[in-house]
């Protein structure tokens, strides 16, 4: 799930209704469906170029804060895989904490995504195989995966401003919605964005009891060069979570390699 996370690539706008309940994943074929959805638009989506690509690495963070919940209470490992053919990434993302004490809250998703312009629109799965915990195949409701669809549109030359959001369709009784706004901007050698959630319902997931903001944040990133041919991408996000029940802040600290 990613800080406000700011780690986490999937922070995305779902603006979507509740029209989609989570009676329609309960069947035992579930699985199987959802195999076949991801297999259908990997082949059938019309990609702009047939350039296709590979890229990995890997995120070190202080803190694993995500949507203004802190996530095993620790340093944590982000690595994350994806292959991409021209507008569609299908990829895996994960964060792993180093404390025995924070394994809980590991992380492991599956997600693809397919863009149109300046719009995209995806799905996640978020898994989390803490130790001893549900079986990754079982798909039940109560079972070891959360399904979230997902859009975005902006963060462009002419319209830098982005909006996403979030909707919860499995495993989820309350459906949650996380929307949130980015505005970046770049002062001397320093990549700074603002960013505000909002999860606008009663939410147990989230922790609101109606209407809540859950995240205030500021973030900065710059390349610190090492040797001449090398520099390493660094981070920190100041993130403040409102929500009466949290009432939080986080100061989080990473690096890219």
């Amino acid at each position: 799930m990613g800080l406000t996370c700011l780690c986490n690539p999937w922070n995305g706008l779902n603006i979507i209704t509740h029209q989609i309940k989570p009676a329609m994943f309960t069947s035992s074929c579930f699985q199987t469906r959802f195999v076949l959805l991801i297999a259908a638009l990997a082949f059938t989506a019309p990609v702009s170029s047939f350039g296709q690509s590979f890229s990995l690495g890997a995120d070190m963070v202080s803190r694993y804060v995500w949507r203004g919940v802190d996530f095993g209470e620790s340093f944590s490992i982000q690595p994350t895989l994806e292959f991409g053919a021209g507008d569609l990434a299908i990829g895996s993302w994960a964060s792993y904490s180093i404390s025995a004490n924070g394994a809980g809250a590991n992380e492991h998703d599956l997600y693809f995504s397919y863009s149109l312009g300046p719009v995209s629109i995806g799905m996640t799965d978020y898994y989390f195989p803490s130790p001893g915990g549900t079986p990754f195949f079982d798909y039940s409701d109560g079972g070891a995966h959360f399904l979230e669809i997902n859009a975005s549109a902006g963060g462009t030359d002419d319209f830098p401003l982005t909006i996403s959001g979030n909707i919860f369709v499995h495993n989820d009784d309350d459906n949650s919605v996380y929307i949130e706004l980015g505005y970046p901007f770049t002062v001397e050698d320093v990549d700074l964005g603002v960013s505000v959630g909002v999860v606008p319902q009663e939410s147990a997931f989230y922790g609101t009891g109606a209407f809540g903001i859950t995240v205030l944040g500021l973030s900065a990133s710059k390349e610190i060069q090492i040797t001449e041919s090398f520099s390493l991408p660094v981070f920190v996000s100041y993130i403040v979570n409102p929500t009466p029940d949290v009432e939080r802040s986080f100061l989080v600290f990473g690096f890219s390699l």
